[in-house]
């Protein structure tokens, strides 16, 4: 809705008693006064009178019912006055929501009609003609309750199913809003796990070779500064401890990261030996063929391009890369496996682009959706300072993202 539409419907809405109070009003005066009905031969000052309560009545609907359905039965049984009882008709069908109330409401109209059938052939003259023959009183009946009942209850349907579809989408945005925050939630603290367990790793090295260069040197300067290194080193993986492994989850008895070496936790006390070497390494570029591999033998059309001169990549970068390539292979099996694919890597002076582009599935299967592992992925990008985008592209997809690589010193 736009907001021209949005300050309209307000100022209908606060308008909107007025506008009704005056129209019952005006309605039941002309009505009255032989304009849009049956000339009444009262006094005038009592048609008025009649006239305003109505429009008072029609006023004070959306807080009281009972004032408007009264007047509309005393317009109509002293004035044959019309225009209220549609009024009273059209707020019945929108406001009355339970079964026995409109029941009741029916057999009131049926009732005041019945009594102003009566009233009718006692005056004679034009009102039993209008409003008394069996004819005119059905289609009377039906004009003015039938008719403006069946509206009202018709805008109300419409009003609660545009209430619900719209309860709905409110409720699937923030759905969607939650499961986005979780999935970037956990790509943060799956990084901070890949964080604490490479830098563990490497202080525990470090603590392990200070051990060993304290008990195996001869020189006092030495063994102070190795003593020291040792200490500081096992300080900071305490501290490293604390601020980033709350966020690592449980994991089985062998299946967990890299562990220091030599040590017997994070802080590890003096030990000898040499450090095993780190067989545990996250994938990164160099399994970037891997991958391919993997999807052509799964049936996918995968074509590999590298452009510029490869280089060392840090660590956070390699692994990224990694993950943007298995990410947007494992959309092209679930979305378009019949799909040319381009994985595309060029090395740049700054950084490094790597894009996954399929064309359009011939099995008519759909484009695959930017789901929350692509969420994840441009929260695991954004991190490193890059940029993805992901999205149609001449009737496939595009996956790609530039990761910045600071230039060596």
């Amino acid at each position: 809705m736009t907001s021209s539409a949005a300050a309209l419907r307000r100022v209908v809405e606060r308008y909107a008693p007025l506008l009704l109070a005056v129209l019952a009003a005006a309605g039941v005066w002309a009505s009255a006064t032989g304009a849009i009905g049956v000339r009444s031969p009262l006094p005038r000052v009592l048609v008025l009178l009649v006239a305003v309560g109505s429009g008072w009545a029609a006023a004070t609907t959306r807080t009281r019912r009972w004032p408007l359905f009264t007047a509309a039965a005393v317009g109509w049984l002293v004035l044959a006055a019309w225009p209220a009882v549609v009024v009273a008709s059209g707020q019945a069908g929108l406001r009355l929501r339970e079964r026995r109330h409109l029941v009741g409401y029916i057999a009131g109209a049926l009732l005041v009609s019945g009594v102003g059938v009566l009233v009718g052939i006692a005056a004679g003259g034009e009102r039993w003609l209008t409003t008394a023959t069996p004819a005119n009183a059905a289609a009377l009946f039906a004009w003015m309750v039938v008719f403006p009942l069946v509206v009202g209850l018709w805008i109300r349907a419409r009003r609660d199913t545009l209430a619900a579809l719209r309860d709905r989408a409110e409720r699937l945005e923030r759905e969607q809003a939650a499961r986005a925050e979780q999935a970037r939630a956990e790509e943060r603290a799956r990084i901070a796990r890949e964080m604490h367990d490479v830098v563990a790793h490497r202080v525990s090295l470090m603590v392990v070779h200070a051990g060993a260069l304290e008990v195996t040197s001869a020189d006092p300067a030495t063994v102070e500064a190795a003593a020291l290194i040792r200490t500081t080193g096992r300080q900071a993986l305490t501290d490293l401890r604390e601020v980033l492994g709350v966020l690592r989850q449980p994991t089985p008895a062998g299946a967990g990261g890299p562990r220091p070496v030599g040590a017997s936790g994070p802080a590890g006390g003096a030990v000898t030996g040499t450090p095993a070497p780190d067989t545990a390494r996250p994938p990164g570029l160099a399994e970037v063929d891997e991958l391919v591999r993997e999807s052509r033998a799964a049936g996918l059309w995968v074509d590999r391009r590298v452009e510029g001169l490869p280089r060392p990549l840090p660590a956070t970068v390699d692994r990224t890369v990694h993950r943007v390539v298995r990410e947007a292979l494992t959309n092209v099996r679930k979305h378009a496996p019949d799909a040319e694919t381009i994985v595309h890597l060029r090395h740049l002076s700054g950084g490094i682009e790597v894009s996954v582009r399929n064309g359009p599935s011939a099995g008519g299967s759909g484009l695959p959706g930017a789901g929350l592992g692509l969420i994840g992925l441009r929260e695991r990008v954004e991190l490193l300072g890059g940029r993805l985008e992901a999205g149609p592209r001449d009737g496939g997809f595009l996956v790609r993202a530039l990761i910045p690589v600071a230039e060596a010193t």
